[in-house]
């Protein structure tokens, strides 16, 4: 029996060598949900949902509604106890990976490929940015610093102003930029600056 513990980091190695350059954020809140793994390639963002072998699919309908919003693409990797079901429990356009032992190791294969999410929202996946990043944002498309408004307001700017070939690209560096270890700073900074 596999459990989530024993699939993540094999998990991460098979996405290295599958995609090449990403960066994985692990338990990302999302709506009412919390995502297993977030993978930022440099042109999508994926969002991926594990069912370990001892999971079941109890919560799984509001995480693929939630999910559904904020990632371009999606995934669910699937214990082999679920490998034989999982298609009826997440929409066509999900990927499925699957897992098995195969010599005492989690062993991955590709049963479909994802699909184009065609229920993102980009108000939500702008969301996941921080402040600061949609401040950059802000300054790397030469717009008004709007320190004054909400995030919802930056995020309905940029949507208005700037293309979303360009956003996406802007998007992704970003995240890929994202360091947890000065992000407080950052915060503080632009909170300061804010009065």
């Amino acid at each position: 029996m596999l459990y989530d513990k024993d699939i993540r980091e094999h998990l991460f190695d098979f996405l290295d060598e599958t995609y090449g350059k990403n960066r994985i954020i692990e338990e990302k809140k999302m709506g009412k949900s919390r995502a297993d793994v977030v993978m930022i390639t440099p042109n999508a963002i994926y969002g991926i949902e594990i069912k370990s072998d001892a999971d079941t699919y109890a919560r799984l309908e509001r995480q693929v509604r939630d999910y559904n919003q904020f990632y371009d693409y999606n995934y669910v990797v699937a214990g082999t106890r679920h490998a034989m079901h999982i298609e009826e429990h997440v929409p066509d356009w999900w990927g499925i990976i699957t897992v098995e032992l195969e010599e005492g190791r989690p062993d991955f294969y590709i049963m479909r490929k994802p699909g184009k999410n065609p229920k993102m929202k980009w108000k939500k996946k702008l969301s996941l940015l921080w402040r600061p990043e949609l401040a950059h944002m802000q300054e790397l498309n030469r717009m008004a610093k709007y320190r004054q408004k909400s995030k919802d307001f930056v995020i309905e700017k940029l949507l208005e102003q700037v293309a979303e070939e360009e956003l996406q690209e802007q998007l992704c560096e970003e995240l890929f930029q994202r360091d947890y270890n000065t992000i407080g700073d950052q915060i503080a900074e632009y909170k300061h600056k804010r009065r």
